[in-house]
């Protein structure tokens, strides 16, 4: 499923910058991106997501910007006092001796970074990254509560189209019942009528349909159920029942000799398929 978070956390060392983006997988994959300073980290960030997300083609980004522009730097102020002096009481025996700026902060110990603690650094990462955690599974949750209307309204649809195959059946059955009896008819040599009767009990239930109409609205339950009552990520166990949709779809298809059922059976199939499409967004 689709879906961005972002936050920002001041810190002693700057400011520390979260992001995370994902779009829709099959299954977890996530790519991460640190600072030099937080590289140690990248294993605790990887479990911290993968704690609350499942499914989804993720990026993790974290960026660590000084306040200053720049990093810390301080001036060991004693150093240079001992380096002025040296200079003025070599500067009689070099009056031309010029010392830029530059040159001074150039010279060894002069200019020094302010140190990272390594550990706070990181608390502060992993705080930070359970904010925007939150953050994107809020934005998850309503993407996903949109879907779920949407795909409920297509299983809707499909209750529908079972329930007009429902009142077709007899109507089918009955004429071709009597489709069969024609034919017979026609015969030089009349059948027994008990034979004639068992044949087309035998090619009725060939084409009786009554299974697969009930595993779908088993089906249609089962996908409501996980859609209202259900908390759990239910992205996987929904690529499954979809295959069930289609199997049955596919053999009530298989069975039509009337082309009312058939055009059902293409409807069904159709309606499946923008499921299926919207279920791969779905944890």
């Amino acid at each position: 499923m689709t879906a961005y978070a972002a936050g920002e956390r001041a810190t002693a060392w700057g400011v520390l910058g979260c992001e995370l983006r994902a779009v829709n997988h099959r299954f977890l994959e996530l790519g991460v991106r640190l600072p030099d300073e937080l590289r140690a980290l990248e294993p605790q960030l990887r479990e911290r997501v993968a704690s609350r997300i499942s499914r989804g083609k993720l990026d993790l980004v974290m960026r660590l910007r000084s306040s200053n522009g720049g990093d810390a730097l301080q001036v060991d102020d004693a150093l240079v006092a001992r380096l002025g002096e040296l200079a003025t009481g070599m500067y009689p025996r070099f009056p031309g001796l010029r010392v830029e700026f530059t040159e001074l902060l150039q010279f060894p110990g002069v200019l020094q970074t302010q140190g990272v603690d390594a550990d706070a650094l990181q608390s502060e990462a992993l705080a930070l990254l359970d904010t925007v955690l939150d953050g994107f599974v809020q934005a998850r949750e309503r993407e996903g509560g949109k879907l779920a209307a949407v795909i409920l309204e297509r299983a809707d649809g499909i209750a529908r189209i079972a329930a007009e195959v429902r009142t077709l059946v007899p109507q089918i059955r009955a004429g071709q019942r009597q489709k069969l009896q024609a034919r017979l008819a026609d015969l030089a040599q009349p059948l027994d009528p008990g034979r004639l009767e068992q044949e087309l009990v035998i090619w009725l239930q060939k084409l009786d349909v009554d299974e697969e109409l009930d595993r779908l609205d088993s089906h249609l339950s089962e996908l409501r159920r996980i859609f209202k009552g259900s908390k759990e990520p239910a992205g996987r166990r929904l690529d499954f029942l979809l295959q069930e949709f289609n199997r049955e779809a596919n053999t009530l298809g298989s069975k039509s000799v009337d082309a009312r059922t058939s055009n059902a059976a293409v409807e069904l199939k159709v309606l499946i398929d923008q499921i299926r499409e919207q279920i791969q967004n779905i944890e």
